[in-house]
């Protein structure tokens, strides 16, 4: 039977447990998703992405509010998770700038008042760009997505495009925190845009850091391309127009692929 459309809450926690299955948790098998609602009824997921480094993980939190971020977005009216809101979720909500949510529930926050209808179906994760021609037309038009970036610990903007196979383009950028622990890289935030909206076609990424040329992924970032888009073609801004390019997984030789803790997680499944 469908909601009633004023049920909001209630629209929020099934579009939440819709999207666990987005989620990347080959390890813990915990999938966790989160959906934020804007003030127009549009809405963003995010799920947890798992690491076989796993302080790497991103948090279905994180996740969602940094692609709000890299798509040009800040009017969050509610936030709804899988499960009921941790304190550590609370407390990077809690830091994150212009959000003015209260507890409705213990997997809901959201704001005083009404809430829109959640629409149909989640906003676009893609650019209104046509695919570049060019490894300097990527660069330019990762440059002007920087302009995005939340960077309030270190004015250092960084900003990435991920280039799918038919040619649609998704942002990131990097979304900085308070606890240092909690930043996310440009890399890192259009990976788990990816995963979230189950995009796995990629092609190619355009990486600037637009006050320092020449700069490559971080080790993190690294580790995450190399384990969820290995055989990527990476183009990394540069002096030269044309830039400079790496497979993803080439960046990181002999990275950790924790294939021993898949099994270890089968072997817990099975008993």
């Amino acid at each position: 039977m469908p909601l009633p459309p004023a049920d909001t809450p209630a629209r929020l926690r099934v579009l939440a447990r819709d999207r666990v299955v987005r989620a990347h948790s080959p390890f813990s098998r915990r999938p966790v998703a989160a959906i934020i609602l804007l003030s127009d009824g549009a809405w963003i997921p995010g799920v947890r992405v798992e690491s076989a480094s796993y302080s790497l993980e991103i948090p279905a939190v994180l996740n969602a509010l940094s692609t709000l971020v890299a798509l040009g977005r800040r009017d969050v009216v509610a936030l709804a998770l899988s499960r009921p809101f941790r304190p550590d979720d609370v407390a990077y909500l809690e830091s994150f700038p212009d959000l003015h949510l209260i507890v409705r529930a213990d997997d809901l926050l959201a704001a005083r008042g009404p809430l829109p209808e959640p629409r149909d179906h989640p906003m676009t994760p893609y650019l209104d760009e046509p695919a570049p021609t060019s490894s300097a037309e990527g660069f330019a038009l990762a440059r002007r997505i920087a302009d995005r970036a939340h960077v309030p610990e270190s004015d250092f903007p960084v900003a990435c495009v991920v280039e799918t196979t038919s040619g649609r383009l998704v942002p990131g950028v990097n979304v900085e925190h308070p606890t240092w622990s909690r930043i996310l890289c440009a890399e890192r935030n259009a990976l788990g845009t990816l995963i979230s909206y189950g995009i796995d076609d990629v092609a190619r990424m355009y990486l600037t850091c637009t006050r320092e040329p020449g700069c490559t992924p971080c080790g993190a970032c690294r580790q995450l391309l190399a384990e969820l888009t290995p055989e990527a073609e990476l183009w990394m801004d540069s002096p030269a127009p044309e830039g400079r390019s790496a497979r993803a997984a080439d960046l990181l030789p002999s990275f950790f692929s924790g294939n021993a803790l898949f099994r270890t997680a089968k072997t817990r499944d099975a008993a």
